[in-house]
């Protein structure tokens, strides 16, 4: 019998914590990562990608979030805490920033397409038409969904 570790894997995108798709994703990276429990191909993507994008929208910079994170507190006052230091949310930003990271990876105009097909033939998930986003493809890769 071959001896595996135990993989740790973040939360899954489609998570919400204050109706935020994502975000709670975002945190448990940096928790797990601080831990050391993050699988090191997740390394070279903190703070970019979706991350960068859902601290550009909350209007936070990632370093002082990372920052804020270990310090302690649930996902909702860390959400709080984003408000206070960025923006406020109102029910049409979160429409709108859940409209748009669902749909990453689905018919793109730029990078996010071309890394989705990328993503799945590495993982041996080409074929896989029901593939469609980013999401999906973190739940199928991490074991979330058959």
């Amino acid at each position: 019998m071959l001896n595996t570790p135990f993989m740790t894997y973040p939360r899954s995108a489609y998570d919400l914590t204050g109706g935020l798709t994502y975000f709670a994703r975002m945190l448990d990276k940096i928790r797990l990562h601080d831990a050391g429990e993050l699988p090191e191909d997740y390394h070279p993507n903190i703070g970019k990608g979706m991350d960068a994008r859902c601290c550009r929208y909350l209007g936070v910079d990632y370093a002082k979030l990372a920052e804020r994170v270990l310090t302690g507190g649930t996902d909702e006052e860390i959400l709080h805490w984003c408000i206070e230091q960025g923006r406020k949310l109102t029910d049409v930003d979160i429409l709108v920033w859940n409209g748009f990271s669902m749909k990453r990876g689905w018919r793109d105009p730029e990078d996010a397409s071309a890394f989705l097909v990328k993503a799945k033939a590495a993982s041996g998930l080409s074929d896989r038409d029901d593939i469609q986003t980013l999401f999906d493809y973190f739940d199928v890769d991490e074991k979330r969904k058959p």
